[in-house]
């Protein structure tokens, strides 16, 4: 019969664990001799040799067994502790974007609780497209107050994965194509999650850009772009915010799999970025007992026959033969008793909260914050509340909740807002009519299943609503069923699934005053770009997706928000998939590379390809007039820092925000490298008609390649080139330097 951990047996453990945890920080009985109880710390300031201390203490009343039982799963979202000393269990949940319902012991299934609703954030790509590190500070505490209150003593996330091509259905997860983009909104966001006692697992350690075949497909790349590209928010999230967890990866890379790779684990995780945290694998990401040697810490699986996994009853076997030293094991142990000492037997966490204003309030920002304006023509956004004004809101995603599906990011909200509810509530003298439109059908883990509902009905009554309004506004997108944006499997057409773009050539010739609100996680084909007045990319934004969408198109909230990736005009445009399917997906076994380290923007701008809409692309409804640019000074060298600065004025009496961004290129590299790569931005806000100075800092050293000769970094003295603008492609000055 199935158990759940939280059954009264589990809570008399749980409790039980919780008082053995304050004795072994605030008594000296056992192995808690050393440690004197700060009750002004926070779980990050627990000093590394005190614990280390505590660690040696209790691995030495552990046995073999024991310590073997702590490197594996015993259920869905679990691992054993040693009820014997108190250890407790570590429990897990998938996140980022809020804390899963709770599974059951042995089952996918949901257990059926009526307390395990939560607040549904806005997924990684929003929060990205905010290019606002304070906010995503304020997003990992709040999530991390969730997975506390939830007893929670790991959040499986968040994603840093590298959108290499917008066909990856996971697309939704991660931070965008920018490497350092990502990086600079990842650490304030471990960090604020960390605060809470709960540590975030950074996922998926590397190479996971692409969900079709990820159980076994092979990754071929070049050092560089392994070092320059899908590694740097990794070394950020472990150098910088000090993660307490890794989640390896399904996929293989160079022949190894992510989760037994020697290289990626122990070389540059755990060596060169001396990361002291715990490596946990992906669900079922484990093919040998070799992982144990090659860095993996915690197996985590999808079959229940726990004590079967390759660290279980293989790893400790191994041992007893002598195959796999002792140490090993030891050293495994520590890591874990260590996230332990920072989690679980803490007694500085936090109590938690869940489902409260503020963390309403701070999903609402983040989702009005990183909406983006992409086309504006003729000022149809922002949409006054006007009772002369008939509004035809047409689209199955104007209701479709979005929270659900997805994979395994996906929750069980309190509350979900959907757009129409939350113009219906904005809107009080409008006249707001509503049509589905169309329909996606029901998604499954799986499989995607046929819609039921009459497609040309659903058109037609769409149309004659159209007809009838004095605007359209047409809320479609993708959404989290398979093969859209959901784990498990690709995108399978890069233009508007279902027939939407049908649908919108049909709306055109009855109503010219169309505006699009598109959901998704991805970029999508336009075709029809100019049969539509406006253009919102609206995300998948939670609980508050509703009143944050209608904040912005009613003008309540200024959009501020900026692409975090590039939207090709046609899909042969973007570059790994310009190189074939060898290059994408790949002929199922392997794939490779091919287009190195230009990823994103970096390709547009080097092979001088127009994109539709550009990385770091972002209106707004005021306007914003930037001078006055310049640097400090135009020589510097290794150690120093480019000061950049420049005059910002909101010209309206509007508030607003823009986002200055600094792109840096090297004139005349002795090896290949794009026109310019992002170094530096700042988000500003503006009252009415204000003036700024803004000023950005860069240090010469994040100029430097890497050098697969040495293999190791290299600054190249000579010319750069510094762009100061508000897109990749909208840049306003240029300025020459030079590095000695």
């Amino acid at each position: 019969m199935e158990q759940h951990h939280l059954t009264e047996n589990k809570l008399k453990l749980y409790f039980a664990a919780s008082f053995f945890a304050l004795i072994f920080f605030s008594t000296s009985v056992n192995c808690q001799n050393n440690l004197q109880k700060d009750t002004t710390a926070s779980p990050v300031q627990i000093t590394r040799n005190k614990i280390d201390t505590e660690i040696e203490n209790i691995l030495s009343q552990l046995t073999l067994e024991q310590k073997v039982a702590l490197c594996h799963a015993q259920s869905k979202f679990s691992t054993k502790g040693v009820e014997q000393l108190g250890i407790p269990e570590i429990w897990m949940s998938d996140g980022p974007h809020g804390v899963r319902a709770e599974i059951k012991w042995n089952s996918w299934d949901y257990v059926g609780w009526t307390d395990d609703s939560v607040t549904a954030f806005p997924a990684l790509t929003c929060l990205a497209a905010t290019f606002n590190p304070e906010l995503a500070g304020e997003y990992g505490f709040s999530v991390g107050e969730e997975a506390r209150y939830r007893k929670k003593d790991i959040l499986l996330g968040p994603g840093v994965n590298i959108y290499r091509t917008p066909m990856n259905g996971r697309n939704f997860e991660y931070m965008g194509e920018d490497p350092f983009l990502a990086s600079k909104l990842v650490v304030p966001f471990i960090k604020g999650i960390q605060k809470n006692g709960v540590a975030a697992c950074v996922k998926h350690f590397a190479l996971n850009n692409q969900e079709k075949w990820r159980n076994h497909i092979n990754v071929e790349l070049s050092e560089r772009a392994l070092r320059e590209i899908y590694l740097p928010a990794f070394k950020a999230a472990v150098v910088e915010g000090h993660a307490w967890s890794i989640m390896g990866a399904y996929n293989k890379i160079r022949g190894n799999y992510s989760c037994q790779n020697d290289y990626l684990l122990n070389k540059i995780l755990k060596g060169d970025w001396n990361f002291d945290g715990v490596v946990v694998s992906d669900w079922g990401a484990v093919h040998s007992t070799n992982a144990a040697a090659a860095g993996l810490d915690i197996e985590m699986g999808t079959k229940n026959y726990y004590d079967n996994y390759y660290l279980a009853n293989p790893f400790l076997a191994a041992i007893k033969k002598g195959e796999i030293d002792e140490k090993v094991l030891d050293e495994k142990v520590k890591r874990i008793l260590r996230l332990m000492l920072r989690t679980t037997m803490s007694p500085h966490r936090t109590l938690g909260r869940k489902n409260n204003p503020e963390h309403h309030n701070v999903a609402r920002k983040v989702a009005t914050d990183g909406i983006v304006l992409l086309k504006n023509r003729d000022n149809f956004f922002p949409i006054k509340d006007d009772k002369n004004l008939t509004i035809a809101v047409i689209g199955e995603n104007a209701t479709k909740p979005m929270t659900v599906g997805g994979g395994s990011s996906e929750l069980k909200a309190q509350f979900e807002i959907s757009p129409l509810q939350g113009l219906k509530e904005r809107y009080k003298n409008a006249t707001i009519l509503y049509s589905m439109g169309y329909s996606s059908g029901k998604g499954a883990w799986d499989r995607a299943l046929p819609p039921k509902l009459n497609q040309d009905s659903l058109s037609t009554e769409a149309v004659n609503l159209a007809g009838k309004a004095d605007m359209v506004l047409f809320i479609g997108g993708l959404n989290k069923n398979h093969f859209q944006d959901s784990e498990g499997g690709d995108r399978i057409q890069y233009g508007l699934p279902f027939g939407q773009a049908e649908l919108l050539n049909r709306l055109s010739k009855v109503n010219k005053n169309i505006g699009l609100v598109l959901i998704s996680g991805n970029a999508v084909e336009m075709p029809w770009i100019d049969k539509v007045k406006g253009i919102m990319q609206t995300w998948y934004l939670g609980s508050m997706a509703g009143a944050a969408i209608a904040d912005v198109v009613s003008g309540d909230v200024n959009p501020s928000g900026k692409l975090p990736f590039s939207f090709p005009v046609k899909l042969e445009d973007n570059a790994a998939i310009s190189f074939g399917s060898s290059s994408y997906p790949g002929d199922s076994i392997n794939v490779y590379y091919k287009e190195d380290i230009l990823v994103g923007y970096r390709w547009f701008d080097t092979k001088k390809i127009k994109p539709l809409f550009a990385f770091g692309h972002g209106l707004s409804y005021t306007t914003f007039e930037v001078s006055n640019a310049k640097t400090d000074k135009r020589n510097y060298s290794r150690n120093d820092q480019i000061k950049i600065t420049c005059d910002v004025k909101n010209k309206e009496n509007i508030e607003g925000a823009e986002v200055i961004q600094v792109y840096i290129g090297k004139q005349d590299s002795k090896v290949n490298r794009p026109i310019k790569e992002l170094k530096g931005f700042k988000k500003v806000k503006f009252e009415n008609a204000e003036e700024k100075q803004v000023t950005i800092t860069v240090d010469v050293a994040q100029l430097a390649y890497f050098d697969e000769t040495i293999s190791n970094w290299h600054l190249e003295e000579g010319k750069y080139t510094v762009f100061i603008g508000t897109a990749s492609d909208k840049i306003i000055k240029k300025i020459d330097i030079n590095i000695k």
